[in-house]
């Protein structure tokens, strides 16, 4: 249990106030366009000093094969406050990770379900 502890620790789980999960499945898009797209968001997250760190808009990050949507990928939900963004290739993330993640503002128009969680 010590070595969980020290790996969580080392990763700042319990600093994060989000959690973005991204799709890169086949079923909704193609593998190479939910790759470049998580690829992108790594690299941003990073830049941004939003992985691995701590603050207000501290996020973790989660690479998923399948959010059981199946359509118009690559699907990426934030949470705590349940968002779902259809369409996140690479050329949308840079938008999503200032406006949602930086600014607290959600894309509006890329949004097709809400599931907040309390």
């Amino acid at each position: 249990m010590e070595k969980l502890k020290d790996v969580a620790e080392k990763l700042g789980i319990g600093e994060f106030h989000r959690h973005v999960f991204l799709c890169t499945g086949d079923k909704c898009c193609p593998a190479d366009v939910g790759q470049e797209a998580w690829d992108e968001l790594k690299k941003l997250l990073k830049e941004q000093n939003l992985s691995l760190s701590s603050g207000p808009n501290a996020c973790y990050r989660t690479k998923v094969g399948c959010l059981r949507i199946c359509q118009d990928g690559p699907i990426v939900v934030v949470y705590p406050e349940g968002t779902w963004y259809a369409g996140m290739t690479k050329k949308r993330i840079p938008l999503f990770v200032h406006q949602h993640l930086m600014e607290g503002k959600p894309i509006e128009e890329w949004i097709f379900a809400r599931n907040e969680l309390g």
